[in-house]
């Protein structure tokens, strides 16, 4: 699945069939990449408040520990849920996700929704039965991943790789910055180099990071290799967990940034195409 979810508690139920219509939809991710996902939410609920949350003073997250990862996630959604009170958090990162979301839901008492790769589609998809997945360095190594393969791919090939340089990439493309074409290359050679690579027709972009540069990548592997994620699938869960629920917007809908300095023009105006007018720290 490209998505997973929380079952709501029943006390949980109760309190949310008289949920403030005010109430956001907390997003969440450890930068710009989570907009992907923001992008879908929009589109199956528009009148939905959204607060988009970015950890950027913990970014990477790929290159950190899980252990890390874990306590920093469920520290930060624990102090935002607190003072934002949303009426649904999703995690729109796979790193974050694969790792912290077992604990994220002992902490929380809101419906949550997970980000995790898309495999199952990617192995319906695929004709050679040879499937690239690209992510960060810890979500390629985590055991989620690997029962996701043996789930929905076991009769598939698997081709993993950390491509940390995409997630700088798609950071500096929000900025309005260029993008380097040789992290682009680099990432399709490396998943072309393993054994196997030259059949590879279908990619999973397993970090929510990557769809902002999907048009540079789809270049770098060429015509024939179509790409997944699980934005779509995300929306439809947030969606199906918010139904029958009631929304009122009283202002510009907010992104939040953690630490400090001046954010650069160019991101603000990029925030503003995805309807954050407003900007803070948190």
């Amino acid at each position: 699945m490209a998505s997973d979810t929380q079952s709501v508690p029943q006390g949980a139920a109760t309190r949310l069939a008289g949920i403030d219509a005010t109430a956001p939809i907390l997003l969440f991710d450890s930068g710009v990449g989570g907009l992907t996902v923001l992008e879908e939410v929009r589109k199956a609920l528009p009148d939905a408040p959204i607060i988009y949350a970015a950890d950027t003073a913990g970014l990477p997250y790929g290159t950190k520990t899980e252990a890390q990862i874990a306590a920093r996630v469920a520290g930060l959604l624990g102090r935002m849920t607190e003072r934002l009170r949303p009426r649904l958090v999703c995690i729109a990162c796979n790193t974050a996700s694969t790792i912290a979301l077992g604990m994220v839901r002992e902490v929380l008492e809101v419906p949550i929704v997970g980000t995790v790769p898309a495999i199952k589609p990617a192995a319906a998809m695929t004709k050679t039965g040879v499937i690239g997945l690209l992510g960060t360095e810890a979500t390629i190594r985590q055991a989620y991943v690997d029962r996701l393969e043996h789930e929905f791919a076991a009769d598939k090939r698997l081709l993993r790789y950390g491509a940390p340089g995409l997630v700088e990439a798609a950071e500096a493309k929000l900025r309005g910055e260029p993008v380097d074409p040789a992290l682009i290359r680099h990432a399709a050679e490396a998943l072309r180099a393993q054994p196997y690579g030259a059949r590879i027709d279908t990619v999973v972009l397993a970090c929510t990071h990557f769809p902002l540069v999907e048009a540079e990548l789809a270049e770098a592997f060429g015509p024939d290799v179509r790409f997944v994620h699980g934005a779509q699938g995300i929306a439809r869960q947030v969606a199906r967990l918010t139904a029958g629920q009631e929304y009122s917007r009283q202002g510009p809908d907010l992104a939040l940034f953690t630490g400090q300095g001046e954010l650069p023009g160019a991101y603000a105006e990029k925030l503003a195409h995805y309807g954050l007018m407003r900007i803070e720290r948190f």
